[in-house]
């Protein structure tokens, strides 16, 4: 629909694009009506009715998430009555609400209990009806606490409609309303991935990751322990966000500063590990292409996606890279290569991840992730979490200065930089396959092809005379396509980047709170903004990787590189495995 509409807001006559919502067109003029079930990325639910306005003409209070503006219309925003009905809605919502907020994980930024401050909430009229059912800590990933859930629907919708694994669903009717797996199965009954995408869109304390803050903290004061640890390419463009800056800021020095305010022996860059990848990931696809191995080739980087790959389609494992992720590849060195140059015993060191990822804690936990003959990371950090243990340790994280990575496992590439960013790995994969097969030097280095939010990406790219057909998806939605293509055999690429979350791990179910597509655009462009910053944008110019190579893995994917810094998979056939 295109056009201006014209309506009444308030008294006021206002124009807008034609095709709004209520709720869209009075934002637009600096009116703010509260939600809850609303999420700007999703269908609309009308679930929660909070979001009540007055139409004129109209007997009942309408939905303004739900009702489009009309020509003409007038809107009222706030009466007494529509006053009276959300501060109703709200004081039923709390009545079956635990009366936790204190202790919650969602203590100050919880939505549900910054409505209630807005509407003046200061008591829970009628009876208390809480229930008290189980709590899910079934994985390593993710909590679920029914008792908080206020159904609002956003955690099924995404579960449903982005990622499409169907994992959550709503049980049961009216006020016994439960949304849960089927057959009320914990998480590790069923096929999740623990993306996390439901934590992150949930607005209460009912979904929320395992918090492993305490874990870090006993490491951190333990004498005995070498206390490492790694961020993730993503963090650095998000962080500050939990401190209330806007979405896209690049915080990498402060991030560091403040890593080592917390007490870390050594902070080092996951960047590092991700140009490690492109090296052994490129020669992998390299090996394939003369050898007849199993084409397409698929990355592996998203520990979300070869969970799904391994749960609902464990025939085209052999497409995946045997290539660790970043975070385990670090892992691997660092109990190996890293101590045994600077004389520390492996057994004394300890790996903590901060991650965009909640998967990345299911991840650090697989039973083949250590080939070290240590568990190759000890614990793993969201970017929430890193939040609020900066936040425990009074570090303002406004104020910090500057601070640089430590050698050797902190000098890292613009390549690796956008290993967060949906098309990153792809891209970063091909300025380094160009330059070894052809032995050219890239006029450009940056394949705009791959970029952006859509859904499905495809390039040809011309390697010496022979194209090579690429694919880019993000969200096992968009996976699952292509997959389907692959299982058809109708998929005619070569090589396939598939990120598990929507936008990649800028978009993460670990990141920070609020995040929408609008934020993703913005971490995605700061993200390009540290690449195009650096001196060094391809992955094979590292340094401190060639190094490694020389001194330590003499070669991609020789012996050593085998062993440490790859993989296998498992068939983890739908509904029947745990773990």
């Amino acid at each position: 629909m295109t056009g201006t509409v014209k309506f009444h807001l308030n008294g006021q006559e206002v124009a807008v694009p034609a095709g709004l919502t209520i709720l869209e067109a009075a934002s637009l003029h600096g009116v703010k009506i509260p939600t809850l079930c609303h999420h700007p990325d999703q269908r609309v639910k009308a679930n929660c009715r909070v979001c009540v306005v007055e139409v004129e003409g109209q007997k009942n209070l309408a939905a303004s998430c739900a009702t489009a503006v009309t020509a003409g219309m007038k809107v009222r925003t706030n009466s007494p009555r529509i006053r009276e009905t959300v501060q109703t809605i709200l004081e039923l919502i709390f009545a079956n609400h635990p009366q936790e907020c204190l202790t919650c994980i969602r203590n100050g930024n919880c939505e549900l209990r910054r409505l209630a401050a807005d509407y003046g909430i200061r008591e829970v009229k009628g009876e208390m009806a809480c229930d008290a059912l189980p709590l899910d800590t079934s994985t390593p990933s993710i909590v679920r606490n029914p008792n908080k859930c206020i159904k609002c629907g956003r955690c099924a919708e995404v579960c449903h409609h982005v990622q499409e694994t169907g994992i959550l669903y709503s049980h049961f009717r009216s006020v016994d309303v439960q949304v849960a797996p089927e057959y009320g199965k914990s998480l590790s009954d069923v096929a999740c991935v623990l993306c996390g995408q439901c934590a992150a869109v949930c607005p209460v304390g009912a979904i929320h990751e395992k918090d492993d803050i305490a874990r870090v903290w006993a490491a951190l004061d333990d004498p005995a322990k070498h206390v490492v640890v790694q961020v993730a390419p993503a963090v650095r463009v998000s962080i500050a966000e939990e401190f209330g800056q806007q979405p896209g800021t690049i915080a990498t020095g402060r991030l560091v500063a403040a890593l080592r305010k917390l007490g870390f022996d050594r902070v080092f860059d996951t960047d590092f590990t991700a140009d490690l990848t492109i090296m052994e990931e490129g020669h992998e696809l390299l090996h394939r292409l003369k050898s007849g191995g199993a084409l397409p080739l698929i990355t592996s980087c998203s520990p979300g996606w070869v969970k799904y790959i391994e749960h609902s389609y464990p025939e085209l494992l052999p497409h995946v890279s045997t290539c660790k992720s970043p975070q385990q590849m670090f892992g691997a060195l660092a109990k190996t290569y890293y101590p045994d140059r600077a004389g520390i015993d492996p057994a004394d060191i300890f790996v903590v991840s901060i991650m965009p990822c909640t998967a990345k804690k299911f991840e650090s936990e697989r039973p083949e992730m250590n080939s070290s003959g240590h568990r190759d990371v000890d614990a793993v950090l969201t970017t929430r979490e890193l939040g609020r243990i900066l936040k425990q340790a009074g570090v303002d994280f406004a104020a910090l200065q500057d601070s640089d990575f430590d050698d050797p496992l902190g000098i890292s590439t613009g390549a690796a930089a956008i290993f967060g960013v949906t098309g990153g790995v792809m891209e970063a994969a091909l300025r380094t396959v160009y330059e070894v097969v052809t032995g050219q030097e890239l006029e450009s280095v940056e394949f705009t092809a791959v970029r952006g939010l859509q859904g499905i990406k495809e390039a040809t790219v011309d390697l010496a005379g022979a194209p090579v057909k690429v694919a880019v998806a993000h969200g096992l939605g968009n996976a699952r396509r292509i997959m389907n293509l692959l299982r058809a055999g109708l998929a005619d690429y070569t090589f396939i980047e598939i990120m598990c979350c929507p936008g990649g791990c800028i978009g993460g179910g670990g990141q920070p709170y609020g995040t929408t597509d609008a934020v993703r655009r913005q971490r995605i462009e700061a993200a390009y903004r540290v690449d195009a910053g650096l001196a060094l944008r391809k992955s094979h110019q590292n340094p401190a990787v060639a190094k490694l190579y020389e001194e330590f893995l003499r070669q991609p994917l020789s012996e050593v590189s085998h062993h440490l810094l790859h993989t296998k998979y498992r068939n983890r056939s739908l509904y029947k495995l745990k773990g």
